[in-house]
């Protein structure tokens, strides 16, 4: 008899019942640490996307959120990522991060897709500085999706990280033109997301906006995750977020292993992107940038 056809397993209990009701009298569930628990339910959003869309991308900003990003993706699929790793490049990053970009790109047997973002003339000179040479990235991407066609873009933004970002959903929704209507965004009632993006738009797929900071440096350092150097202090200061050089300055601290940095975390009130000039410019300028479609 195939092992379809027959209702009981090997202990006669019936199969057809409730998990919860097969366990033996006696035995309980095994239990889920906090980091076991985000981790699983990233992976199930991964598979989600990887099954109901056509075409993805997992795009590699090379910092810790997307590092974390890669590794659950290779867990997802058995080591190794089945869709391509794209980097939007604005050719402004630290040397750190392409050395880091190029072994690991490599180590990690990823299809990776390197893009170039378009001058600064091309972005709308409305915006203040610095989100005006972010923006560049908003325009490769665009430039990027329509070289390739992706119906899904994985990203790694986290809803702790700035308040714009908490709005977002873990399936979201983007317009013709890569933009985000912030006003109209979809239920997602007990995982059930919506994965059909209106034709010729595309999807931003979100798996660990539910993470937090700390939560990315407690499974950084559980699963020994490569980390670039410069989130490590050196002569007091290091980078809580990484960007472009010409507009991410380092913050004060002296946290130079993992430990140090969670210990770090549990006491201060400086914001995670305190360094990122774009966050200290008007007050609608990260607003207009992630509306427009802008990670």
């Amino acid at each position: 008899m195939h092992l379809l056809e027959g209702n009981s397993g090997a202990d006669g209990r019936d199969s057809r019942a409730p998990v919860s009701e097969q366990i033996p009298v006696g035995l309980t569930a095994p239990s889920m640490d906090h980091l076991d628990q985000l981790e699983a339910q990233s992976i199930y959003i991964l598979r989600e996307a990887f099954a109901r869309l056509k075409k993805i991308a997992l795009l590699w900003s090379l910092g810790k959120d997307s590092n974390v990003m890669i590794w659950l993706a290779r867990k997802a699929f058995f080591g190794r990522v089945p869709f391509p790793a794209l980097h939007v490049d604005t050719g402004k990053k630290f040397p750190e991060m392409y050395r880091f970009r190029d072994h690991y790109g490599k180590e990690w047997d990823l299809d990776l897709r390197v893009e170039p973002c378009p001058p600064i003339d091309a972005v709308d000179p409305t915006l203040p500085p610095a989100a005006r040479s972010a923006a560049r990235k908003t325009e490769g991407l665009k430039m990027a999706l329509g070289k390739y066609g992706f119906d899904g873009l994985i990203a790694g933004i986290r809803r702790d990280e700035e308040a714009t970002r908490a709005k977002e959903r873990v399936f979201s929704p983007r317009g013709l033109e890569g933009n985000w209507d912030v006003r109209d965004q979809p239920p997602e009632f007990w995982d059930h997301f919506n994965a059909s993006p209106p034709q010729g738009a595309h999807l931003r797929i979100h798996p660990i906006l539910h993470w937090t900071e700390a939560d990315i440096w407690a499974y950084t350092k559980r699963e020994n995750i490569p980390i670039i150097p410069l989130y490590l202090a050196k002569d007091g200061k290091r980078y809580r977020s990484l960007g472009d050089q010409d507009i991410t300055n380092p913050v004060a601290s002296n946290a130079s292993t993992i430990d140090e940095i969670l210990a770090e975390l549990e006491q201060t009130k400086v914001p995670e992107r305190a360094g990122r000039a774009l966050d200290h410019e008007t007050e609608d300028a990260f607003e207009r940038l992630r509306v427009a479609g802008y990670l």
